[in-house]
Order: C-alpha cells, then sequence, then structure tokens
C-alpha cells in the first residue's frame, strides 16, 4: 500500500517518512501543492492514504483535497497542519478529509490513526492477474498457486505493475511507486523488467513494452 505524504517541510517530512516505512509501508513524499494537485486530480492516483499539509507553496492543501473529492470519495485523507483555526478544521473535514491532526503531534498518534483509516478502508488484500497473486499483507506472491520467490526490488516492482495491470505504467512512475528513496536509472528497470519476463514467460502472464507507454502487465 502507497502512501501519499504531501509536506513542505523537509525535516518533518523525511521524519515522517522514515517512521512510517518502518511501520512496513510504501511512502511517496511530495513537497509541492500544485505537483500534488496534479497527481491527485487524476483516478490513477495510486495513493492507499493521503497525508496533507494544508499551507504549501502552490496550491494549498484544501484545494487539493476539493480536486482528489472530485471524483474520489474513498481514500483516507489524514490532514496534518500548525493551523489551529476551528474553520479550517470544520472546512478540511466539510470537504471530505477523513481526520485531522494538528503539529506538533506524536509519531505514536500519527501511527495509530494511520492504521485505524486504513483499516477502516479494508482494501481487499489480494491482487490478481489471471494465476498470479499477491498477498499485500505478507508480500506474498504464488503463480498457478505455486509459492513465486522474488528478490525484494523485483517484488516491489511486481506488485507495482499488478495495481496497475491492464494500463501502461512508464519508468517515471515505476521509480516513484516501485523504488521511492532508491536511486533508479531507466537502465536498470529495463533490466528487472527482463528479469520479470523471463519467469512469466509461458505462464498465462504477460509482461509487454507498449512503445512510448511504458511496461503492461495483463492477462495473455
Amino acid at each position: 500500500m502507497t502512501l501519499l505524504l504531501v509536506e513542505d517541510d523537509a525535516l518533518l517530512a523525511e521524519t515522517l517518512v522514515d517512521t512510517l516505512r518502518l511501520e512496513g509501508h510504501e511512502v511517496c513524499h511530495l513537497a509541492d501543492g500544485d505537483v500534488a494537485r496534479a497527481r491527485l486530480s487524476v483516478p490513477e492516483h495510486a495513493a492507499t492514504l493521503v497525508l496533507l499539509d494544508l499551507n504549501l507553496p502552490g496550491c494549498n492543501g484544501l484545494k487539493i483535497l476539493e480536486a482528489l473529492r472530485r471524483h474520489d470519495s474513498d481514500t483516507p485523507v489524514l490532514i496534518l497542519t500548525a493551523r489551529g483555526a476551528v474553520e479550517d478544521r470544520v472546512k478540511g473535514l466539510d470537504l471530505g478529509a477523513d481526520d485531522y491532526l494538528a503539529k506538533p503531534f506524536a509519531l505514536d498518534e500519527l501511527e495509530a490513526r494511520v492504521r485505524a483509516l486504513l483499516r477502516r478502508r479494508s482494501p481487499d488484500p489480494q491482487l490478481k492477474v489471471g494465476p498470479l497473486m499477491l498477498d499485500t499483507r505478507h508480500q506474498h506472491f504464488t503463480l498457478k498457486d505455486v509459492p513465486l520467490a522474488l528478490p525484494p526490488r523485483e517484488q516491489r516492482l511486481l506488485a507495482c505493475l499488478m495495481r496497475h495491470a491492464g494500463e501502461p505504467v512508464d519508468k517515471a512512475r515505476l521509480a516513484e511507486e516501485a523504488f521511492q528513496g532508491d536511486a533508479m536509472g531507466d537502465n536498470a528497470i529495463e533490466v528487472y523488467v527482463h528479469r520479470l519476463r523471463k519467469r512469466l514467460n509461458h505462464t498465462g502472464v504477460a509482461l509487454r513494452t507498449v512503445r512510448g507507454l511504458g511496461y503492461l502487465l495483463e492477462v495473455e
């Protein structure tokens, strides 16, 4: 599950990213409001939960939340802000935020609220693409009911492709969602894609290259 953190305070963002990753979450961090609004304005934003600051450079957090809720009423949003005004909290909740945490806050409380929001959403713990299955809670892959052992980076890449099964995913998005925090060049991604393609050969699941668009995982 990918958590999207929208926070412009670099030190706080670094602390939150480290904390949430230690909890086992994948975390994508954005510091600019305009970039965050563009990401969340489309259905394919791929965020399981959004942690959203209100006071951001560019577009503010309330406008970002409003853009998300125009097309997505399900993804949980936890507002993080130093603003103490009641009207800001009320407006955020009226726009569709699920919870509110005022800075400064204890990391234990943040972790507890994230866990509660994810439990409330109750996503399907299994992803399936034909005979390929991923138990998202334990990061366990099976292919035709046989365990599929993969190195960590191939696991992350395949999980990302399974979340987007049936649609092309370009290298930039793969680098962001599957390898956030790691320096990944285009050639490295091509190597991992090549390895996965060999593992999936003649299994009923195809990993195709769509010229100009990226990589597509689909049932043959």
